[in-house]
């Protein structure tokens, strides 16, 4: 009797600490899943250095390239005095008007929802926009996100502006739901 509860005992403790390392492991194996995810957003990021250094018309013919490069056609960068919101225009790779607002910013600001409303009220009706993106070399505040969510723009923040120049396609970003994808905190002058 005093073996089968030795026994008994033993498998009760086994079963314990088996149990601990299984949690242990889960715990460690999630944070490096967030360790790793932030290292490929520093490192996206990183890869835009260049980005900052940029003039506004600059950074407008950087996007448009990027456009180009990912099969876009009619490509123009179309930015200055009176552009009503669009600085650069094409056609996506399936023949859809793209209507492309872009803010080269200090990575510290942020793009704020009056922007954003301004860019809505002009993408379609003056641009004819099938699809409009905005572009910042920053992130977007809250509520900028949440109001291009309810209008269906595509907003590109500076990490997955950094995807973006890193070989993602511009057509993977038009589906993503800006409403809940990204941050909304400003990076330091200094972030990586």
């Amino acid at each position: 009797m005093g073996a089968v509860l030795l026994v008994a005992s033993a498998a009760a403790v086994a079963a314990v600490v088996v149990t601990g390392l299984v949690r242990a492991g889960r715990r460690e194996a999630q944070a490096e899943k967030a360790r790793l995810a932030e290292e490929t957003r520093r490192q996206a990021r990183r890869s835009l250095e260049a980005v900052w250094t940029m003039d506004g018309r600059e950074f407008e013919e950087y996007i448009a390239q990027l456009c180009r490069r990912d099969g876009c056609t009619d490509v123009k960068r179309v930015g200055g005095a009176g552009d009503l919101g669009a600085d650069v225009i094409g056609r996506l790779p399936d023949g859809r008007k793209i209507v492309i607002q872009c803010k080269r910013y200090a990575k510290h600001r942020t793009v704020g929802s009056r922007d954003i409303q301004t860019f809505n009220g002009t993408a379609r009706a003056e641009h004819g926009a099938d699809v409009p993106v905005f572009v910042a070399s920053c992130v977007f505040t809250d509520p900028a996100r949440k109001f291009a969510a309810r209008q269906h723009l595509t907003l590109i923040d500076v990490n997955l502006l950094g995807f973006w120049n890193s070989g993602t396609t511009l057509t993977s970003f038009l589906d993503l739901d800006i409403g809940r994808s990204g941050t909304n905190r400003r990076l330091h002058p200094d972030d990586d």
